[in-house]
């Protein structure tokens, strides 16, 4: 089983295209309308669509620090900074998570990119 993304709303679509290109399933918070939501709020959603949250939003690595500490499940969450974002590098790096992560493996976890 592939992992599946919801990517916040401020990923470049090039990510989510390539991503879907390759045959994985990304889904971006504008197509889910949860793109207004609050930080912990978009976290909960991903979560509830079992989909691991893909940002370079500072304030979510926050969120998750804070379920970690208070053992409140979340799906998982992928980061990077924006400063070291290459989109080719990003795409490969995501595409090899999906393939050889299972879901319980990511469950509470923060993954750094790139790889």
């Amino acid at each position: 089983m592939t992992l599946a993304y919801m990517m916040d709303q401020h990923i470049p679509r090039a990510i989510t295209n390539g991503l879907r290109h390759s045959g994985i399933d990304a889904l971006t918070a504008y197509e889910d309308s949860s793109h207004e939501l609050s930080d912990p709020a978009l976290l909960s959603r991903a979560t509830q669509l079992q989909r691991v949250l893909f940002t370079f939003d500072d304030d979510l690595l926050v969120e998750a620090h804070h379920r970690q500490q208070n053992n409140i499940f979340f799906f998982g969450l992928v980061y990077t900074r924006f400063s070291s974002l290459v989109i080719t590098q990003c795409i490969k790096d995501l595409i090899i998570l999906a393939q050889v992560a299972q879901p319980h493996e990511v469950n509470n976890q923060v993954i750094y990119l790139p790889l």
